[in-house]
This record gives structure tokens, sequence and C-alpha cells, in this order.
């Protein structure tokens, strides 16, 4: 799921951003050839994502360094366990340290998150899918988050899938149309999913050949009753504005999926720290 190249291309970026000219703190404090022996510890219980991501950034800015991973990605862990032990050179470990552990936070975060999402809708046969609502340059990333919590990918890209949506429909005159367009144009293996936000787009999408239908903002009477008009003829999609409070009666509609932008866009960084080693 991860490029490490491109990630390795990122971290660059990453490091030259944070640290400027130099660690003036690292620099000024510690002795060049010092000798430091480090922990990654979770603080709090979380699913872990992103750390093959904060090792690249250790192994990057500290050539010598040794690395013990104790936790791979998608494992659920309580409050302290290891992670990631380090050791090498300290003034570069603490000088990369921030890098390594942001990345860490906000992807075991959005990990943790769609883990709990996934959790409210168990035993309903919905799936729980991410957005494009993602930091622009953290994509990969976020959504890498999102499978190590047990959440799916939806569209990784625009060119991974085509999606009809309203202006879409507007410029082409009529649903039937843009399908007709679409299947006509598309690669064979690209899926066609029409966006709907009334009942009478339900049936029309369905009845044009549309592959997958999205329900845009319905309430859980008109999600029952899209259900009940495609009748298990193609998958659907219920998307806007779900909550974690509000996941669980949507899935119950007998939606195939529920997309929620909250986990990529707006789930909360959890507590790791990195501690020196006893």
């Amino acid at each position: 799921m991860l490029n490490l190249l491109k990630i390795q291309k990122q971290i660059d970026y990453f490091l030259e951003e944070d640290i400027g000219m130099f660690d003036v703190t690292s620099t000024v404090m510690i002795d060049p050839d010092a000798h430091g022996a480090f922990n990654l510890n979770a603080r709090q219980s979380l699913v872990v994502s992103g750390i093959d991501v904060a090792r690249l950034v250790f192994e990057r800015y500290v050539p010598d360094i040794t690395i013990d991973i104790r936790a791979k990605d998608g494992d659920r862990v309580e409050k302290g366990a290891c992670l990631m032990s380090v050791s090498g050179n300290a003034q570069n470990i603490l000088t990369a340290e921030r890098n390594a552990l942001n990345l860490l936070q906000h992807m075991s975060g959005i990990a943790t998150e769609t883990a709990r999402y996934v959790k409210a809708i168990e035993g309903t046969g919905c799936q729980l899918l991410d957005t494009r609502k993602t930091t622009p340059g953290l994509r990969m990333l976020q959504k890498h988050a999102v499978v190590c919590g047990g959440g799916r990918n939806h569209r990784l890209s625009l060119d991974n899938g085509l999606m009809i949506k309203d202006n879409h429909i507007v410029v082409c005159g009529s649903i039937t149309a843009a399908v007709k367009k679409a299947k006509a144009l598309v690669p064979a293996l690209i899926m066609v999913e029409v966006e709907c936000d009334r009942l009478d787009q339900v049936r029309e999408a369905f009845d044009a050949g549309a592959d997958l239908i999205m329900l845009d903002n319905m309430g859980l009477k008109m999600l029952r009753e899209a259900v009940k008009i495609v009748d298990g003829g193609v998958p659907l999609e219920a998307s806007g504005g779900i909550s974690l409070e509000t996941i669980r009666p949507i899935a119950e509609t007998g939606v195939d999926y529920a997309s929620v932008g909250r986990i990529t866009q707006s789930s909360p960084a959890v507590d790791i720290g990195l501690d020196g080693a006893k």
C-alpha cells in the first residue's frame, strides 16, 4: 500500500522544513558523538499506523542508527507499550524525533478513530470507506492509516474511478446521458458511480447501468427506500455528514458502504512519546 520511494522523497522535505539551517538546541546541548538509546512508547491505547514511516525518518537522518521495531501497522496496543526502540547518535535522533512522532501520531490517530467506526457497524454487513478529504501531500499516508484501522479506501485519486456528480449531470443533460457517455469512454475496469440526492435519481441511475450509486445526505427513510429500489442489483454508498453517533443506524438500512470524510480530515492524533531507554 505504501510507496516507500515516494515517502522517502517526502521525508526529505519534511526534515528540511523542520530543521531549517540546523537544530540549534541539539547542536548546542549534546556532544556531536554522544550515543543515545530511546523508546517510542504508546501513552494511550491505540491502533498502530506509520511504524515504517517513522523508521524511514530516523534512518534518513541518523545513518548509523539501530532500530528494533516492536509493533507493526494494524496492531492494537495498550498504554505503555513500546512500539520501537532506537539507538545511535543522540544529537541526530533528537533532531529527527519530532518528524517521526508527528507522522506516527497522526497516522495512528486515523487508524484508531477508523477502528471505532468499524466497531460501530460490526455485524451490519456495511463497510466503512474513506474519501478524498485528505491533507494535500499526505493522502497516501492517511489512506494507509484507514486500512490499518480496518476501513477500506474509496478512490485513491481522480484517475482511480469515475464519479458522476450533480454538475456533471447538468452539463450532460441527465443521469442517463451521463452514464451512457461514461460507459462508452471509461477504461474497462473502472467503475462508474453516480451521486444521487433524490430517489427518482436513484432509479434513473440504476436503470442507466451505474456500477455504484452514492446516496448523498439522505435520511434513514430515504436510504431504506433506495435499498428497496435497487434490490441488491447495484452496491449503495451512503455519504454526507456521517459521524460515529449516526453511522450504526445508517448501516442498518441495508446500504453496502458508508463513506466518512472525518476519519482522514479530523481524527485527533494519539499520544506517543520518545523516552530515554533505561
